[in-house]
């Protein structure tokens, strides 16, 4: 079986007032996205035109829907899903952005896991301005894993690097308690099988890191490494998986071991997402694993500070694009590789008969 040639994928707007819609504005001006992909922004036309007059930019080939049952395969299809004005404040952080942020992510999120399109692309939130009775999550990731009821595994992803992260976000002071041996283990397991079905990494090498400077040194900074790490480590190697580690984060990636594997597993947000973004800014996105959905998103924020200037770059939205397009590809091949063979031997014997 062979991927479809084209996917349909809905993108939310992000915070109206921050760079989101910059972003995909810029990132679909380029027809050449339409070869692999038919976007849908959940939003309105309305606030598309707006926002794209408040910040000068050159008229966007777009077009409204108000389904998705006649989606135009080579523009950008806005699907309304709310018509009144946005009173925009581009650049300025207030309640009118969290409130159709959470308009676009919650229709967005319903249609993908109805599997309606293909992958959601999220623009960024302001995680304060977005919360509500309806939406009281710490981003993206924990709310789209409440709807499909399954545990998620954050990874950042580049060409170079593929780095997820035991805890997510989590206050410092919180991190230390949570390092347990039953949440590394889940989460090399959860990593090893995202290397291997939506990233076509047969036999992926994984790094674990330690939580403590230098690894703990064999227990004189901190015990976490001896009691929980390590044991975590232990079982995988015992499961047949290529998991290493814990390895001294600081100079891990300060000397290039990082390049050796296909996965690196840190313990906390800051410790993943620092070297990344340091190695990585502008190319890297982020990625939901361990869902049945897919979703992506960039890897930078709202942006207020550069909105409606014209100074987003749109690099990392048009590789969270990409990115899903091929972990839609990796999955597809994947389940034609590991699906039952005898089905598909009796299919060509009736056929050679």
């Amino acid at each position: 079986m062979s991927a479809p040639a084209k996917y349909t994928i809905g993108i939310t707007t992000g915070d109206v007032n921050g760079i989101g819609l910059e972003v995909i504005l810029k990132t679909f001006a380029d027809t050449r996205m339409f070869e692999r992909v038919t976007p849908v922004l959940y939003g309105s036309g309305k606030l598309l035109v707006a926002y794209r007059k408040a910040i000068n930019m050159a008229a966007a080939n777009f077009t409204n829907q108000k389904s998705l049952e006649r989606l135009q395969p080579h523009a950008l299809n806005v699907l309304n899903v709310y018509e009144e004005e946005v009173p925009l404040q581009i650049g300025i952080q207030n309640e009118v952005g969290g409130k159709y942020a959470f308009k676009s992510l919650e229709a967005a999120a319903r249609d993908l896991v109805d599997k309606k399109i293909d992958a959601l692309v999220t623009a960024p939130i302001n995680k304060k301005n977005i919360q509500s009775p309806e939406f009281q999550f710490r981003g993206h990731t924990e709310y789209i894993a409440s709807l499909v009821k399954a545990e998620p595994l954050m990874i950042l992803v580049s060409d170079e690097l593929r780095v997820a992260t035991v805890t997510t976000h989590v206050p410092i002071a919180e991190v230390a308690p949570l390092i347990k041996r039953e949440a590394v283990e889940q989460k090399i397991k959860l990593l090893e099988q995202s290397l291997r079905r939506d990233f076509g990494i047969d036999k992926p090498r994984i790094a674990v890191l330690g939580l403590n400077p230098h690894a703990g040194d064999d227990g004189l900074i901190g015990s976490e490494e001896q009691n929980e790490i390590v044991p975590a480590v232990k079982n995988a190697r015992q499961k047949g998986w290529l998991v290493y580690g814990p390895y001294a984060a600081d100079g891990f990636f300060g000397s290039g071991q990082h390049a050796k594997f296909d996965g690196i597993l840190a313990m906390y947000h800051d410790q993943g997402l620092v070297p990344f973004k340091a190695l990585s800014f502008g190319s890297g996105t982020n990625y939901t694993a361990g869902l049945p959905v897919v979703r992506t998103s960039p890897d930078h924020g709202t942006g207020y500070d550069i909105a409606g200037k014209d100074q987003a770059d749109e690099s990392s939205f048009r590789q969270a694009v990409y990115t899903a397009v091929d972990i839609l590809d990796h999955r597809i091949g994947y389940e034609d590789r590991h699906s039952n063979p005898l089905p598909k031997r009796t299919e060509i014997a009736r056929e050679r008969n």
